[in-house]
């Protein structure tokens, strides 16, 4: 995978995030470019502004179960406040969402720095809700504070986004009326005199990323791969790390078959993207165990699957493994989903990501259960196999693969966070409180919350979500 493919990928996760159609991200980015160009820009800055514009939602999923608990459905009301169609908030509520959205500005700027970007698009995404007035967020900066990067992508944000949902004549006149409010009014003067011709050249010819240099250095392979992973996972706390553990498993999994190094590779890559599709659907279908949920929320669980392997058909680099990933809920005699194929088209790989997925879910715990010991999971699917749902003998390979090789526990480095400070990380990773965590732990709430400070001061950063991402990349988790 190149660097090209990783930023569409999280931008492919942000747009189903946001409720935006999955072709949200590239438009603005043309947009913003050209709205870069018609300042006078060079390429440098232009190049930002699509790297910076394709890159502003993949802060969401760290902020997602925080507007869920806010707004109900964090998709569609993150989508209707983007519109400028969600009814007026109470000042209650619109103090609750600063928070949210410094998370949001701290984990895109993270993943910018990861992958990396240059410093003006690290810059122009730490500071992607702040406003010309200063009335904005992580720091309510305005004026010549604020990168212009930021302006050009929020100018070209909206005009995407309010002529899609009111038609270009009324979005013309919400970008006239946030003129020297929410940005520069030159530049929203500029959108307005040209908006309706970009859009009508975007409309004729879809914008042609591979002509943009997002080449600036960066992860190999796996690594965006597991990056990407990582940042659909902070959709849901509680998941955090989940992919990571499943390509393990998958891949230990290989080993006891035999398999061989290109099938395990593409074992792995799957594993890490098999939940692409989670982030299309909102929080709250995941916090209902499986029998309490009704048909109509059934099937749009089901659609998970589907959207990752809509991320197969846009990304050519990903394009093999998506496909397998997508493949990943599919059961032998026809009972899983999207497509609810037999076994006779479930190969070896996707037979094996299914069990290692399955496998790995059950020995975890969810919202609504404890986790299973490998002796319960093991038996659960040894009679999901026996009813026909699973193959039998790479059930078994990989119950062999947990009971022989159990993933490594990471090692902290002593010159990074003490044990103590690993273990409330661990706790706070997972969505736990201070009050949660210090009974687990056995200390005090204070204790916990001291403990938080100093993993936010040994890892450079300000949220719990920052802390949990940073601490997957350094391997610490």
């Amino acid at each position: 995978m190149d660097l090209t493919d990783a930023v569409l990928a999280l931008a492919f996760v942000g747009d189903l995030s946001m409720g935006r159609a999955t072709d949200h991200s590239r438009r603005t980015a043309e947009l913003a470019g050209l709205l870069t160009a018609a300042e006078g820009a060079g390429d440098n800055e232009q190049n930002h502004a699509h790297a910076a514009a394709l890159l502003r939602w993949s802060g969401c999923t760290a902020n997602a179960s925080g507007f869920a608990d806010l707004l109900g459905d964090d998709i569609a009301s993150r989508a209707a406040m983007m519109a400028q169609t969600l009814p007026p908030l109470d000042a209650h509520t619109q103090a609750m969402i600063v928070p949210l959205a410094v998370i949001h500005c701290e984990i895109s700027g993270d993943v910018a720095a990861t992958l990396g970007m240059p410093q003006e698009v690290i810059a122009g995404l730490r500071h992607i809700f702040e406003r010309y007035d200063s009335r904005g967020a992580p720091q309510g900066l305005g004026g010549d504070a604020v990168p212009r990067v930021t302006y050009r992508v929020n100018v070209a944000s909206d005009l995407e986004i309010l002529s899609r949902t009111h038609g270009r004549e009324q979005a013309m006149i919400l970008l006239r009326a946030e003129a020297g409010t929410k940005y520069p009014a030159d530049l929203a003067e500029l959108a307005i005199a040209h908006g309706s011709h970009w859009l009508d050249g975007m409309d004729a010819i879809p914008p042609r990323v591979t002509d943009w240099d997002l080449q600036t250095g960066g992860l190999e392979r796996s690594s965006q791969l597991t990056l990407l992973a990582d940042v659909v996972e902070l959709k849901l706390p509680w998941l955090a790390g989940h992919s990571r553990r499943v390509a393990n498993l998958a891949t230990q999994c290989a080993n006891v078959l035999g398999l061989q190094t290109a099938e395990k590779d593409m074992l792995r890559d799957a594993a890490l993207l098999h939940g692409i599709g989670r982030a299309a659907l909102p929080n709250q279908l995941w916090k209902t165990s499986p029998e309490q949920l009704s048909s109509h929320q059934w099937e749009q669980i089901r659609l998970m699957p589907y959207w990752t392997s809509r991320a197969a058909s846009q990304l050519p680099s990903l394009k093999l493994a998506a496909e397998l990933a997508s493949y990943a809920y599919e059961r032998l005699d026809g009972s899983g989903y999207f497509r609810g194929v037999t076994g006779d088209t479930l190969g070896t790989t996707h037979r094996v990501l299914a069990t290692a997925i399955a496998l790995q879910t059950l020995i975890e715990a969810r919202p609504w259960r404890r986790e299973h010991t490998l002796q319960q999971a093991a038996q659960v699917l040894r009679n999901e196999a026996n009813a026909g749902g699973f193959d039998a003998d790479i059930v078994e390979a990989a119950i062999i693969a947990v009971s022989g090789h159990p993933p490594p526990r990471p090692v902290p480095d002593s010159a990074m966070l003490s044990p103590r400070e690993l273990e409330v990380l661990r706790q706070i990773s997972l969505g736990a409180s201070n009050k949660e965590t210090a009974r687990a732990l056995g200390i005090s709430p204070s204790t916990v919350g001291t403990h938080v400070e100093s993993i936010f001061r040994k890892l450079n950063c300000a949220t719990r979500a920052a802390a949990t991402l940073k601490a997957l990349t350094a391997g610490v988790l």
